[in-house]
């Protein structure tokens, strides 16, 4: 049997050279994912707020950073995907645009818990306290952690004016007006205050034109 000669990028080259291998595949998805994500960024529908969506007023902003530091992004996702069945268990599913002014997003992927996009309103205040402060009142099977020390925490004094002045530089609109006005809002607020404000604005603003994009997409 005659030898055959391979080119210096033929099958078997690389696959006896795993150094050339790893970072030929390196290169190869590395093109597949600009391929994937630098349209996006021109993309109109991933660009602009969805109809309704404003920036965090103070105490959500607030609201927001509890959320993340108390670890609620770890357990529960903020993202409802296009199928049937979590359109119909969580409502109309999540549009690019809804996290226009999030730094960072909170999709998420692992759900522990339930999916919060669109949880703003869905229960009253009250509920929400009790549930923070002892998940097992109002959901008996419930694994949450309680909270129940948010409640005794101002947020009088936090540093809103820095953290909206920073957002500002990353393209959240706030204006000059608002940065002044954001302590006020602040004052007499406590943690759980602010957590629960933020948990009841969840999905709302951008609610009717997200049920208008799934009701066109024919789910």
């Amino acid at each position: 049997m005659s030898k055959q000669e391979h080119g210096f990028f033929s099958h078997k080259t690389l696959e006896k050279n795993v150094g050339l291998l790893i970072i030929l595949s390196v290169v190869v998805i590395s093109f597949a994912g600009l391929a994937q994500i630098v349209p996006l960024f021109f993309q109109h529908s991933t660009t602009t707020p969805t109809e309704g969506v404003l920036p965090y007023e103070p105490l959500n902003l607030i609201g927001r950073d509890i959320y993340i530091r108390e670890g609620c992004v770890s357990c529960h996702s903020q993202q409802i995907r296009m199928l049937s069945s979590e359109v119909q268990r969580y409502g109309p599913y999540s549009l690019a645009g809804e996290s226009q002014y999030d730094h960072p997003f909170l999709w998420g992927s692992k759900r522990t818990g339930p999916d919060l996009a669109r949880v703003g309103q869905r229960y009253s205040d009250d509920w929400h306290r009790i549930h923070l402060r002892n998940p097992r009142d109002v959901v008996k099977e419930s694994n949450m952690p309680s909270y129940p020390w948010l409640q005794h925490n101002s947020v009088a004094n936090e540093n809103i004016q820095d953290r909206m002045s920073v957002l500002r530089t990353l393209g959240v609109p706030y204006t000059d007006e608002q940065i002044a006005k954001a302590p006020e809002q602040l004052k007499g607020k406590t943690e759980e205050d602010a957590l629960v404000t933020y948990l009841q604005g969840l999905g709302v603003a951008g609610r009717a034109a997200a049920a208008k994009a799934v009701s066109e997409g024919g789910l």
